[in-house]
């Protein structure tokens, strides 16, 4: 089980009242709800590996070099490129982390490199079925039935109410090939992420070009052979738009080749540093959360 962690840790902040504080009144809603969120993952799919994946860097160079707009928006300091991140958000970061350790929970990033990117190589790379959690369609790019890769998407549901992905998921959806999400969301683009797409050209176009053609490619090389099947006005856009179809799939595509640093996903049934957890516990008042997830464990290693 892969966590997309940036989107479970804002999840949790937004959607458990701030009231909820340390013992000196200090906001811990968003750690308290990530753990939560793991408790109700383990209990409810038993994964035997679980990483939490970290956005070492949330708008690498090499995507905003391509496309400069690419998360323009969220941008809080542009000196830093420093996210947006609320005021009482950012500081239960650590926090997060450092339960994460002191759990045992396997906690990685990779430097230049997004969360999900580092999804990606562990999805890729996996020898086994592979869950990941997250309120981002961007993954929907990784679901593969034959590998047993599918997206927990809570978006909608949460983590008690998810979407389950998969290929069938994304037909449905989208009307595309299953595997084709990458390709189609660079020509429908996302204007969450920055992403501007190719003017003119919506959901249900970039639905039908990749459905007859198969690739971006292949969408690409049929509007400069002038194929008939391309509308003529579409034809325009496409070929209007080469500049960014050039480089919109370096920017939308997750990277598959991210050094990730050696690590044991393993999920246990004790805590890594018992000591350790006991203090942050107290220190920021968890206590329910980490019981429940420490029963959780237990019961998931039965």
């Amino acid at each position: 089980m892969l966590l997309d962690s940036a989107s479970l840790y804002f999840r949790a902040y937004y959607g458990v009242k701030e009231d909820v504080v340390s013992p000196d009144g200090i906001p811990v809603n968003a750690v308290r709800g990530f753990l939560d969120s793991i408790t109700r993952l383990v209990s409810d799919h038993s994964p035997t590996h679980v990483v939490a994946c970290w956005d070492d860097d949330w708008r690498p160079t090499f995507r905003t070099d391509a496309i400069p707009s690419y998360k323009a928006h969220r941008v809080a300091d542009p000196a830093a490129n420093a996210e947006e991140v609320p005021d009482t958000l950012e500081p239960q970061v650590p926090v997060i982390a450092d339960v994460l350790a002191a759990l045992g929970i396997a906690r990685i990033g990779a430097p230049g490199y997004e969360a999900d990117d580092v999804i990606g190589t562990l999805a890729v790379h996996a020898t086994m079925p592979v869950d990941v959690v997250t309120g981002d369609r961007d993954l929907f790019q990784l679901v593969d039935d034959d590998r047993g890769v599918r997206i927990i998407y809570t978006a909608k549901g949460g983590v008690g109410r998810p979407d389950l992905v998969t290929e069938g998921f994304v037909e449905a959806k989208y009307g595309i090939p299953g595997r084709s999400y990458a390709d189609f969301a660079a020509l429908r683009g996302d204007p969450s992420d920055g992403l501007p797409g190719v003017p003119g050209v919506g959901e249900k176009t970039a639905a039908q070009l990749i459905t007859t053609y198969g690739s971006l490619a292949a969408v690409i090389a049929a509007a400069d052979a002038g194929d008939p099947a391309v509308r003529a006005t579409v034809h325009a856009k496409i070929v209007a738009a080469a500049d960014y179809l050039a480089v919109a799939p370096l920017v939308v595509q997750v990277a598959t080749d991210v050094p990730v640093p050696e690590h044991d996903a393993t999920l246990h049934a004790e805590p890594a540093d018992p000591d350790g957890l006991s203090y942050l516990t107290e220190r920021w008042g968890l206590t329910s959360s980490v019981d429940r997830l420490l029963k959780a464990l237990r019961r998931n290693a039965s």
